[in-house]
């Protein structure tokens, strides 16, 4: 694995140097400057630990949960304290976790604090557990400006959410609280490749995700990271494309919108990630910061995180500056994930021609099947590379995040991570 991912990076960014995260971070930074910018915050107190989920997240404690959105609230204003008087405009506003609804009574603070100083142009998505779909926590997070919701529903069906060691799901009880309150986006989790998993065990999922109110579903490969206790066995690599090239035709065959590799929609309308922008601010444990010219993870550890803001001092564990083709691979593999790229998008971002950058990766690309060319010159992949692309990201996935999650959640503050 690590050989794949590691010739493929020195092949597009045209050097040998590995991507090298460092312990230190900028006083200031500089996302004042940059375009398209998105806003996330990490919550990472869940009810139960699952053990197959790699975030970062522990054991819900009310006193520590307080403890943390008061360093949160500190955060913000330590990252905005020289921001210029009007609020920058930015895309949209995720909260992610462990399961943010545990904070549902403190979010009014999170979105005020945030609102001070950001104009969100796009909405705000929460994600939610199936226990937290009951109607008097939809309209608390609808009355603070939650506009789209995430629920991780993993499966309908009792045999996987066994083998995933969690409870049934009540799909009648989510639809019965869905019919009494709305929201611009209901987009519905589901895991793929579990064992004996079949298309249609998906198929049926699928159905019922939107026969209960979701207009939106977004369904991952199953990945086995080291530091996770889970015992489950991987599928084949042969059953897996099988399963999403079947997945992919029958959302197709029902008018589904394909947004990004793993996520389709019923409506134009709905979508839902906190991953395709070309810039983000990250609030929080283990959140991440990606300006044009750097990229900053937090610590793992809330202890540490709020030692640190107590401190005033940024809760940043490691740092890597972007040498300038680094920061166009990463642009372009998280651009890719949407399924399409517009070299023109690239060229004003990077002031770059993207034809001299990577016209031969690409006409490469179209040649074997992965891309074909649209008329107004954007690439759109295909169900090959699609497929392709969810393969390499499990690489990539495993080489390089499952390395750096499995180090960050044992040091708060690591040295120097080499990928």
């Amino acid at each position: 694995m690590s050989l794949i991912t590691s010739l493929t990076r020195m092949r597009l960014t045209r050097s040998v140097k590995p991507f090298i995260f460092n312990n230190e971070y900028d006083n200031e930074l500089p996302f004042d400057e940059c375009d398209q910018l998105g806003l996330y915050v990490h919550i990472p107190f869940c009810r139960k630990i699952c053990s197959f989920c790699p975030y970062c997240k522990q054991p819900y404690d009310r006193e520590l949960c307080n403890k943390y959105i008061d360093s949160l609230l500190k955060e913000i204003d330590l990252v905005t304290a020289n921001m210029r008087d009007r609020p920058k405009e930015v895309t949209s506003l995720y909260f992610g976790g462990g399961t943010p609804a545990l904070a549902g009574g403190r979010l009014k603070e999170i979105i005020d604090a945030l609102n001070k100083h950001f104009d969100i142009k796009d909405g705000i998505g929460l994600e939610l557990h199936p226990d937290d779909m009951k109607v008097a926590n939809l309209n608390l997070i609808k009355n603070v400006g939650v506009s789209k919701i995430s629920i991780g529903i993993q499966s309908f069906q009792d045999k996987y959410q066994d083998i995933l060691g969690r409870k049934s799901v009540d799909s009648q009880l989510i639809k019965d609280t869905l019919s009494q309150v709305s929201f611009e986006t209901v987009s519905m989790d589901f895991i793929f490749a579990l064992p004996g998993q079949t298309f249609e065990d998906i198929k049926r999922d699928i159905d019922t995700a939107f026969e209960i109110g979701a207009n939106h579903i977004a369904i991952y490969p199953f990945i086995d990271f080291d530091f996770t206790s889970s015992k489950i066995p991987a599928m084949s690599k042969k059953e897996k494309r099988a399963l999403l090239d079947k997945v992919t035709d029958y959302c197709e065959s029902k008018g589904y919108e394909r947004n990004s590799i793993w996520t389709f929609a019923n409506t134009h309308e709905a979508s839902y990630s906190s991953m395709t922008r070309d810039n983000f601010l990250g609030f929080g444990c283990s959140a991440t910061t990606l300006l044009k010219d750097q990229f900053k993870i937090n610590t793992f550890s809330v202890e540490a995180y709020c030692k640190r803001i107590s401190d005033k001092q940024f809760p940043t564990s490691l740092t890597i500056r972007f040498a300038k083709r680094q920061r166009m691979v990463y642009y372009l593999f998280w651009k890719l994930y949407s399924t399409r790229l517009n070299p023109k998008e690239f060229e004003t971002f990077f002031d770059a021609s993207f034809d001299k950058m990577y016209g031969f990766e690409f006409r490469l690309a179209e040649k074997l099947g992965y891309l074909q060319k649209e008329k107004d010159g954007s690439y759109k992949m295909t169900h090959k590379g699609a497929f392709y692309y969810h393969y390499y990201e499990q690489y990539y996935t495993l080489a390089y995040i499952d390395k750096m999650w499995g180090i960050m959640k044992n040091e708060a503050f690591s040295e120097k991570i080499e990928l």
